[in-house]
């Protein structure tokens, strides 16, 4: 009797051990699943134009004394009025960054991107890719190509730009773009794979072997 007892609570402690572990694991689970709806579908912007206005302004800081400082400021105020009254909406350069891995992991990431200025660029507008990559997978770089065909396909120009390599699938990539633009000693091309196979034809002839294609 006294060994019925003894193996029920047992078996009951590990009853409720294991559905504590369940428990725990389904907690984690859904804390994850949680993380990861509420990083979906987020969009970094930068506006390049505020980044590099104000690198010219503390140049001129640095390098300007004060009364001919305060005249450009307030002619720089004026121009911006100016530029304000226009009806015309200046055309904008759309500046994104692929850098590629072997599976072209930044696929993903650069379609959202896509999708998002397709809503409001115009053929007026203009696409620029920053492209980095040695290549890799045949599927995933094809992948990527046809995400950035979209841009082309809207009528928008697409210009690719190489500081240091876009190789195999990132040249088929760069290829897509209306210009591409690299760096002096950039390394492009290169599409198609070498592979090193021994030659077993000769043998097979030795021992009288033939191969027999059935459809």
């Amino acid at each position: 009797m006294d060994f019925v007892v003894d193996y029920a609570s047992f078996l009951a402690k590990t009853v409720t051990l294991v559905i504590a572990i369940v428990v725990v694991l389904v907690a984690i689970a859904s804390m994850r699943g949680k993380g990861r709806r509420k990083t979906a579908g987020q969009l970094q912007v930068t506006r390049l134009n505020d980044f590099y206005k104000g690198l010219r302004e503390r140049l001129e800081q640095s390098l300007l004394d004060k009364e001919r400082l305060k005249t450009l400021r307030k002619e720089q105020g004026k121009a911006l009025k100016k530029e304000k009254k226009q009806v015309e909406p200046k055309s904008r350069v759309y500046v994104l960054d692929f850098d590629g891995d072997i599976k072209a992991s930044a696929t993903e990431s650069m379609r959202h991107e896509i999708t998002a200025l397709l809503t409001l660029a115009t053929d007026k507008d203009e696409v620029v890719l920053r492209l980095e990559s040695g290549g890799g997978m045949v599927h995933s770089y094809g992948l990527a190509s046809s995400q950035l065909a979209r841009i082309r396909q809207a009528g928008i120009p697409l210009t690719v730009c190489i500081d240091k390599v876009a190789a195999s699938g990132g040249y088929m990539m760069a290829c897509i773009g209306n210009k591409i633009i690299s760096a002096p000693f950039a390394i492009l091309g290169s599409i198609g794979v070498v592979a090193q196979l021994p030659n077993v034809n000769r043998l097979l002839k030795k021992h009288g072997t033939t191969s027999i294609l059935k459809c």
